[in-house]
């Protein structure tokens, strides 16, 4: 049995950078360190930077007083961003770059008196955040027919923004759909879309001709994870979202299949090697990585974490940096 591995897979810029924020914040202020949600959804990354000291909550009524709080990866809501403010934490922001630009945009658009569409999944984390950070109507959709159902005030005032983690073949039908309906709907380009989506869709295309099972090595709350599967299924193979290594079912590899093997932007590589490991049991004789396009986006993290131990109180643009190095994707 062959494996062929996905070039690219695995961790995105954005993700690298929020579990760098913790782990520096971690030996800057030492443990307690509280996160706002999961700071990528990855088990693995979350229950291992836990064991290192960080308290993960679900709302900020759980994070004391004064203390610092890191926002996740995904981005969070205005009034998250004021009662971080009132409670005198210490905040520092993990929000992608790209979603930062996302919020930026909807903002804009908002402030010029449009009406907002966010083209993604309804209660996903980021989408949540970009809602609350635009004052006035909302809307969010996912599909063509959504758009056909959609009541807007006035039809020449509308623009739209697209969740990250949706890749230009996720979001084409669902934007041309909304110029069709609304021929002067604003919004931004398709290159706007996040670069490591896109790619790792682009990959699973790719590798689908050359394989009969894929495996797609992620969390089952991950966005860009299940989209690698469906993008699997949709190309003919059979597709399966694990967790880790142990989630393997012999019966999969019945007939000694060509198995290709990829992982969802927030899915560390130790997973993967995991899973690696395992199918030798199956009969695994030979592993290589597909020819693919090589990553060399990164982020900065923020100034805050370079060495100084006192962070500006109540001010997450103190705490942020969304500049990008080496970003040619």
């Amino acid at each position: 049995m062959d494996v062929i591995l996905a070039q690219p897979r695995g961790f995105c810029a954005g993700v690298v950078r929020a579990i760098e924020i913790v782990e520096r914040a971690l030996e800057i202020y030492e443990p307690p360190v509280y996160v706002l949600h999961e700071i990528v959804h990855n088990r693995y990354v979350v229950d291992d930077l836990k064991k290192r000291g960080a308290v993960f909550v679900e709302t900020l009524d759980e994070v004391p007083l004064g203390t610092v709080c890191i926002f996740s990866a995904h981005g969070v809501a205005t009034t998250v961003v004021k009662n971080a403010e009132l409670r005198q934490l210490q905040v520092i922001d993990a929000t992608c770059p790209l979603v930062t630009k996302v919020h930026s945009q909807a903002q804009r658009y908002a402030q010029k008196g449009f009406e907002i569409i966010i083209i993604g999944h309804a209660g996903h984390p980021e989408v949540e955040g970009t809602r609350g950070c635009v004052d006035g109507p909302v809307h969010v959709l996912c599909t063509p027919d959504d758009v056909m159902a959609l009541q807007i005030q006035d039809p020449e005032r509308v623009a739209y923004v697209t969740q990250t983690t949706l890749s230009v073949d996720d979001t084409r039908d669902v934007i041309e759909a909304l110029i069709a309906r609304f021929p002067k709907i604003q919004g931004p380009a398709l290159n706007d879309i996040c670069y490591a989506t896109q790619n790792r869709q682009n990959a699973v295309h790719q590798l689908a001709s050359d394989i009969e099972v894929l495996l797609v090595v992620g969390a089952h709350n991950s966005s860009n994870s299940n989209r690698l599967r469906e993008v699997g299924t949709l190309a003919g193979v059979r597709a399966y979202l694990i967790e880790e290594a142990d989630d393997l079912q012999a019966n999969w590899f019945a007939n000694n299949p060509t198995v290709g093997i990829t992982a969802g932007a927030s899915t560390p590589e130790i997973l993967v090697d995991g899973v690696q490991q395992r199918l030798h049991r199956f009969g695994v004789t030979t592993v290589k990585t597909m020819p693919g396009k090589e990553e060399s986006t990164t982020f900065r993290i923020p100034v805050i974490l370079l060495g100084d131990k006192s962070p500006t109180t109540n001010s997450t643009n103190s705490t942020n940096s969304t500049n990008s190095t080496n970003s040619t994707n």
